[in-house]
């Protein structure tokens, strides 16, 4: 049995110190970059990157009503959203139409159905503020290191416009909009943290099962490594400090960078493989069981509670005739200090209303009715008639992030309706008391708590504890990170001397064999 325990030992010694020198290297890069993927992450275009550089809304140039405009450019099957926006310098309103859209100028009625070289060319210097005839114009055929996400790739081909000044747009030929958009900061910081973090690189990218595949590995022989070092390191460790370092009792064996190492493994060991273990989980190596339909199945028509919840806070069907206020008219009320960028014609529990999102991001809802009641009160009144009293647990008003609702940049809105249905799943709503939509939401599925604990907690760290005293959550990661890079930096030390004293002793044997 001793003999087994000392084969092991060496065994386990032996598969640490190997894997360390084949992937020590790539280890390191894993946490250097996920400390720059703490603040800049891969770019991509979001709708508030959209209303930022949209221009504000002119009531003057808005001639025709959305109503108005849908019967000029010939449309006879209604439409199943709107919104109204400036494109092109001109003020135009986007009918949602099935899973496309149709874009048609409130000033003329009419239709923009062809995005043409200049146009999408006036589009970028406008997003970029730069004159368009400095820019250097290309097609884009093939996914670049920039197009690889699933929703850009399937807009190919596009346009692509680069600037003296680094920024680059790239715009969709079938719909006219910036579907990405870098700059030389964010490409640099992509190259430090997103693209070697993910192994984002476009040969690797391009073949999907291939690359998740690679990440799940390199991530469990990560994940053994370090499992491998932690149990080496507690086998070596001498509580009764049996071993001698300059003649004092010690509870390690080694000295330097090999000491250096077991004594930061044992600390920052278990750190290193819950991180490598968590970034696993986030390529679903392990499919699991999602638990049906948020909240289950119920067993009337209407589905159930969690189902029938979201179906009230929207309505069944979008009546362009219920928004008969000329938007002309509604920006005029609203004054030339709100500065409108965009009108989004919606729905807030089943009443007709318009958001109004303006340049500093924030957002108004007006009721499309003078009547409408868009209270909070109303709100909880729908959500208990479409649930059933029954079936409601607890709902109240969140005015804090919680355990499954929460944020660090702290963008998702508050204060919430929390709503906790009494079902199968346990389920959790988080609503938006200002907009009635669904913020956010979770259940007890198997699937649902390992990525919420197992992936997002023990890889972001993202407890409420933290997020919401902030910058406690950036000096606890950032103090376990650099850690973490430490004890991979003293495993490539450990690394080099390895394969130099392999090097040393096979140009030995050469020259022993030549002088023989």
């Amino acid at each position: 049995m001793h003999r087994l325990l000392i084969a092991t030992k060496k065994l386990a010694i032996v598969c640490h110190r190997w894997m360390g020198v084949a992937f020590s290297l790539l280890f390191l890069w894993w946490f250097v970059s996920g400390i720059f993927m703490m603040y800049w992450t891969y770019p991509e275009v979001s709708d508030a990157d959209q209303l930022q550089h949209a221009p504000v809304l002119h009531p003057e140039n808005i001639v025709l009503s959305p109503a108005e405009a849908y019967k000029k450019a010939g449309f006879e099957d209604p439409p199943d959203g709107l919104r109204l926006i400036s494109y092109d310098g001109r003020p135009a309103y986007v009918f949602r139409l099935g899973r496309g859209s149709a874009l048609i100028y409130a000033d003329t009625g009419e239709q923009q159905d062809i995005f043409s070289p200049d146009l999408n060319l006036r589009t970028a210097a406008r997003w970029t503020s730069q004159p368009a005839e400095t820019a250097k114009v290309e097609t884009v055929k093939a996914p670049d290191q920039w197009t690889l996400q699933g929703p850009v790739r399937r807009q190919l081909p596009l346009q692509k416009y680069t600037f003296p000044d680094g920024q680059q747009v790239y715009i969709s030929e079938e719909s006219g909009e910036v579907v990405q958009y870098t700059t030389t900061a964010t490409r640099i910081y992509s190259h430090l943290g997103a693209i070697p973090h993910w192994l984002y690189y476009t040969p690797i990218r391009l073949n999907g099962k291939f690359w998740t595949q690679l990440v799940i590995w390199l991530s469990a022989i990560a994940t053994v490594a370090a499992t491998l070092g932690m149990v080496v390191g507690i086998w070596m460790w001498s509580p009764n400090k049996k071993y001698r370092h300059q003649g004092q009792p010690t509870s390690v064996p080694y000295t330097g960078q090999k000491r250096l190492h077991t004594i930061l493994g044992l600390f920052f060991g278990i750190l290193t493989m819950t991180w490598a273990f968590s970034g696993m989980l986030s390529m679903d190596p392990f499919p699991l069981p999602t638990g049906g339909p948020i909240g289950g199945q119920g067993k009337d028509k209407g589905g159930s509670p969690a189902q029938r919840i979201q179906l009230a806070l929207r309505a069944a069907e979008f009546d362009l005739a219920q928004y008969d206020k000329h938007p002309r008219d509604l920006l005029v009320q609203l004054g030339p200090r709100v500065a409108a960028k965009e009108l989004e014609y919606t729905t807030f529990a089943g009443e007709p209303v318009i958001h109004v999102k303006t340049a500093t991001g924030t957002e108004r809802v007006l009721p499309a009715h003078p009547d409408a009641d868009l209270t909070s009160e109303r709100l909880r009144t729908l959500v208990r008639e479409a649930a059933g009293p029954e079936n409601i647990e607890e709902m109240h008003l969140l005015a804090q992030y919680d355990r499954y609702y929460l944020d660090r940049t702290r963008e998702r809105p508050l204060p919430v309706l929390y709503v906790q249905l009494r079902d199968a799943g346990n389920t959790r709503l988080y609503i938006d008391p200002k907009t009635a939509r669904l913020a956010g939401r979770y259940s007890d599925s198997t699937s649902a708590w390992v990525t919420r604990w197992l992936y997002h907690g023990l890889h972001s760290l993202d407890f409420p504890w933290l997020y919401n005293h902030r910058p406690a959550w950036d000096i606890v990661v950032l103090t376990l990170m650099l850690a973490c890079v430490w004890l991979c930096w003293t495993s490539i030390v450990l690394s080099w001397r390895v394969l130099k004293r392999k090097f040393t002793r096979r140009r030995r044997y050469e020259a022993d064999d030549l002088a023989v």
